[in-house]
């Protein structure tokens, strides 16, 4: 059975885009939401500090197996985001999501299948689904 949510979704994003049809137009959107994702969480370090960053190499043994890889790596977040840093950066991925169903709607893409055919990538993949 299909996902009624992402449909749904899909669907929304479809009726409400009225003047942005253009592929271009929806390209730029789509970036500029990518964009105001990363300014929000660099602003939740630099403006309110709820969370830190503190980027290094991540440090792992050698004799590390690939299952035990995740093990050793770290976000190089520290602390957890307060309430109104999550909102914003919750706004900004829900716009980029928005885009992205544009973006699918104009190349006559499902959503649900594309999160379909990635889980089963993964499913099949596994651990080395990213390498």
């Amino acid at each position: 059975m299909k996902d009624l949510l992402c449909d749904h979704f899909q669907d929304s994003v479809s009726e409400l885009l009225m003047t942005q049809k253009s592929v271009l137009d929806i390209l730029t959107k789509l970036q500029e939401s990518q964009f105001r994702v990363n300014r929000a969480v660099i602003k939740s370090a630099t403006s309110c500090g709820c969370i830190q960053i503190e980027a290094k190499k991540q440090s792992i043994p050698e004799d590390t197996s690939l299952q035990d890889l995740k093990n050793f790596m770290d976000t190089h977040i520290k602390g957890t985001l307060c309430e109104k840093c999550r909102e914003v950066i919750e706004k900004e991925l829900g716009s980029s999501m928005f885009y992205s169903a544009a973006l699918c709607n104009v190349l006559g893409i499902s959503m649900y299948d594309i999160i379909l055919k990635e889980y089963e990538t993964m499913n099949t993949l596994g651990i080395y689904n990213m390498f």
